[in-house]
């Protein structure tokens, strides 16, 4: 994740970060991405079945049983080796998590084992009643998808109907005086509706919004031509910016966030290096403390049937199964080539990112999606919007090959030559 709010508006300074030593565990939810120790996020699709029929569907969800999901029993003891790892948040997703009857009592057992609940849903299913008691357990946040205005989102949805029972649910969450946000996927056919979901921030007094950059994966892999191109990226990437930076100016400072595209931190700093120098030194402090992206290392997978992903995209390759290991063990062992690999992965990326500036704080990016387009999982992501010489279009800069910022030192980088 990269938080526009926290870097471009300066929301989150450094010091927040190092007072509370970086440690995951001490840590509130909103720093847990600068953790030191990154024990992992863990987003459990604890059931494939989703009322939807989304298009860009990861786990290509359907309203039907599936066989062999883990047992409430099973969750339970998954659930107290995951408190025992250290695992801050366990994140309840699908499918559709509110269509297995025990969440309530499986997210309760969760917040009584120290850990962090939060649920990411279609937000159809939240009645009044779920919402209170979702209140009274103590989740920490829910995530509602909103892929666009009414048209938009009902069609990505494959539901006629589901944008009402989502902003239903949604201020059902806000009535129980739960923290609620919007989860948006964008792609060629509704990023014309992103400035509607800024308005939609602003009318319904939603506190969080996070935009998610497409990965091909489930039935998201056969959207990979309706992905943004690059130039297009970067001009979403200002339109968030300036959106944004617009709400703060106003007294309005929500948080917000893109999620899956770690080319973001960069271009951030090379805008604000342009505008703000100084808290462009800032900014690059806290993305060296974020090192990019972390499937693998601070985020994992648990699927419905118990097996350990390295997060919930790249469903194709599995570490083991929690029936047969706990997921702490799977999650440490060093004997598993591509999960040490991933605990440290700058030196197995291949092409222009072994020359890329940027690797310290990008992380290489997401594999899922490199081996999607090319069959490569250390090839550079085909998403990586940041040019090798002809310029960001959009900040007036360009990446330095050769160059990489090394994590603790102190300032930002030699600014980048045009």
């Amino acid at each position: 994740m990269i938080g526009i709010s926290k870097l471009y508006c300066g929301a989150v300074e450094p010091g927040d970060v190092l007072r509370y030593h970086r440690e995951s565990k001490k840590l509130p939810s909103h720093l847990l991405q600068f953790s030191a120790d990154k024990r992992p996020v863990i987003v459990w699709n604890m059931t494939r079945r989703c009322n939807l029929r989304c298009i860009h569907c990861y786990s290509s969800s359907q309203n039907i049983d599936y066989p062999d999901e883990l047992t409430t029993e099973e969750a339970r003891t998954m659930i107290r080796d995951l408190a025992a790892f250290g695992a801050p948040v366990l994140l309840f997703s699908g499918g559709e998590p509110l269509m297995r009857k025990d969440l309530p009592d499986l997210a309760q057992y969760a917040v009584d084992q120290g850990m962090r609940a939060v649920i990411s849903t279609n937000g159809t299913l939240i009645t009044k009643g779920k919402a209170a008691l979702f209140r009274k357990i103590g989740l920490s946040y829910v995530g509602i998808s909103l892929d666009g205005t009414r048209a938009t989102h009902d069609f990505f949805r494959g539901v006629s109907g589901a944008f009402d029972q989502t902003l239903k649910g949604l201020r059902h969450c806000q009535e129980a005086g739960i923290k609620v946000g919007v989860r948006f996927t964008v792609n060629r056919h509704n990023v014309a509706d992103v400035p509607a979901i800024f308005d939609l921030l602003e009318k319904e007094s939603i506190p969080r919004c996070c935009f998610y950059h497409l990965v091909y994966a489930g039935r998201g892999s056969k959207l990979v031509e309706e992905d943004l191109d690059h130039e297009e990226t970067r001009r979403l990437l200002d339109l968030i910016m300036d959106r944004t930076r617009g709400l703060f100016n106003r007294g309005m400072e929500k948080e917000v966030l893109t999620v899956d595209n770690h080319a973001d931190g960069p271009y951030v700093y090379l805008r604000l290096l342009r505008e703000d120098p100084k808290r462009a030194a800032e900014v690059m402090e806290l993305l060296e403390m974020n090192e990019g992206n972390s499937s693998g290392n601070g985020i994992g997978c648990i699927s419905w049937d118990g097996e350990v992903h390295a997060d919930q995209f790249w469903r194709n390759i599995s570490f083991g199964n929690i029936r047969q290991r706990p997921f702490s063990e799977i999650w440490m062992d060093p004997s598993n080539e591509l999960m040490a690999k991933l605990k440290n992965k700058q030196p197995h990326v291949q092409g222009r990112c072994t020359a890329c500036r940027w690797l310290g704080v990008c992380g290489g990016n997401f594999r899922a999606r490199s081996e999607s387009v090319t069959g490569n999982i250390w090839a550079p992501d085909p998403a990586c919007y940041l040019t090798d010489a002809a310029g960001l279009v959009s900040a007036g800069e360009i990446s330095e090959p050769g160059r990489s910022p090394s994590p603790g030192t102190s300032g930002p980088p030699t600014p980048p030559v045009i």
